[in-house]
């Protein structure tokens, strides 16, 4: 390839990918795998250099031989690694539109469908139980047809499903296809931390912050907007179907990037067995369903509390619109200071805003602070973009990335899908809050004793081979 060679060592890690993770600042190594430059010594006489474009390396099956990409033209590696973090972040927009714009006008589709309680109770859980056992799929689908076609297909599954099933005549063949318009969320949410890790082991606070941020932007614009749409248009299918635009748009990155080698070709995304004997992957399956299960508790249950405690129905969903809110500046800061900092100070901020939060909800919810409940239970959640950060940090290859992401996200979200079922099934047999207040303080410990051991500097790799 014509690039000179400075060049590209600006681009690469610390150190060789499969070699050594990226360490956090304050851990054994003293180094940092997030927007590094070269540290200046009298001895060598280095300078920093500004971090460069982002680059794109072999990781698809069908990528150009080393041979082939000599011949590139050095803007072609650079334009490859833009259009994939377009790729990256457009797809990023569209992993939760499917559940919340769905959320946003239930009435409406109860009605149109004859979808009775129960039913609507199962569409709600439908999500996490889709984001389970799809995303178990997710690392054998991105060994076989790479990133490009993975996240392809399933962009263009999820425009499908999310137009069939606006227009479906009925209440099964509604559930059905609503697992096809979940593809790309449940797909996804396994994918983009290995694509982060392969292509960008040196970036992965900025691409973790460029895709959580938007994955919440898309999670607040489609419970945000639906509703309007609807009345504008005066048909709710039509109000569901609208989504399948992003999606379809989405796709064009990931059509249009074609993987170069800007050096020598990576290592394929390989295979990583017996993740199970791993400590580290059951304290992240619990730190990722515990946290899930609280987020999901909130977003179906903080209404009913708030109305419950005498507030306004508008003014119970404009608290729970405050949470989301307050997730998308805090998602923009958390894994950039994960990499910064280290992960533990950034924990132990974010878990301090629990206890302070169940407490006052509990006490006083619908109160004149309610507001400041729901703030910092949106700062608390945005552990969610840590843990994001963390699949990268604690794997020290592509293939250890894939396989504590897809063991953690699949066993997590059976956890977090219990959580707000419990919490209905407690209430209900109680008539009182302060049950499933406790079950929610029972699962912040937990998440929290499970943190503790997470945030500590180790890989799954490392686990694995003793």
């Amino acid at each position: 390839m014509t690039t000179d060679a400075t060049a590209l060592d600006d681009l690469a890690p610390p150190a060789p990918v499969g070699t050594d993770g990226p360490r956090e600042r304050g851990t054994a190594g003293d180094g940092t795998g997030e927007g590094a430059v070269r540290k200046s010594t009298a001895e060598s006489g280095d300078v920093e250099h500004p971090v460069p474009a982002p680059r794109a390396e072999i990781a698809d099956p069908r990528a150009a031989p080393r041979s082939e990409s000599r011949d590139l033209p050095k803007g072609t590696a650079a334009l490859a690694g833009w259009m994939l973090v377009a790729g990256v972040v457009l797809a990023a927009f569209n992993f939760r539109t499917a559940v919340t714009s769905v959320g946003a006008i239930l009435a409406e589709l109860r009605t149109g469908l004859g979808m009775s309680e129960t039913v609507a109770g199962l569409l709600t859980t439908l999500p996490v139980l889709a984001f389970a056992g799809l995303g178990a799929l997710a690392p054998r689908l991105a060994r076989r047809y790479g990133p490009r076609g993975l996240l392809t297909g399933a962009l263009l599954v999820m425009s499908v499903g999310l137009v069939a099933r606006a227009w479906a005549p009925n209440t099964a063949l509604f559930l059905l296809l609503s697992l096809l318009a979940l593809a790309a969320g449940a797909v996804g949410n396994v994918a983009v931390p290995v694509i982060v890790k392969r292509y960008f082991p040196n970036r992965i606070g900025v691409m973790t912050t460029l895709y959580s941020t938007t994955l919440a932007v898309g999670t607040a614009v489609a419970a945000a907007a639906t509703a309007p749409i609807e009345r504008l248009s005066a048909d709710w299918r039509i109000a569901l179907a609208v989504w399948a635009l992003p999606a379809l748009i989405a796709i064009v990155p990931w059509l249009l990037w074609r993987p170069q080698a800007a050096e020598a070709g990576a290592a394929p995304i390989g295979r990583l067995d017996g993740v199970r004997r791993s400590r580290l992957a059951w304290m992240m399956l619990l730190v990722f369903g515990c946290q899930s299960a609280i987020a999901y508790i909130l977003m179906g249950w903080t209404t009913t509390i708030l109305v419950a405690d005498g507030m306004g129905a508008a003014a119970a969903g404009s608290m729970l619109g405050l949470l989301t809110v307050v997730q998308i500046p805090v998602s923009v800061v958390v894994p950039i200071l994960t990499v910064r900092w280290g992960p533990r100070p950034v924990f132990l901020i974010l878990m301090a805003c629990y206890p302070p939060a169940i407490a006052g909800l509990w006490a006083d919810g619908g109160g004149a602070l309610t507001w400041l409940w729901m703030a910092l239970f949106g700062i608390g959640t945005s552990v969610f973009p840590l843990v994001l950060t963390l699949f990268g940090l604690r794997a020290r290859t592509p293939a250890g990335t894939s396989a504590l992401s897809s063991f953690a996200q699949s066993g997590g979200y059976l956890i977090a899908g219990v959580g707000p079922l419990a919490v209905g099934w407690v209430y209900g047999l109680t008539g009182s809050w302060s049950v499933p207040f406790g079950f929610v303080a029972a699962l912040t410990a937990i998440l929290f004793c499970a943190g503790l051991y997470v945030v500590r500097e180790r890989f799954i790799e490392d686990q694995l081979a003793r």
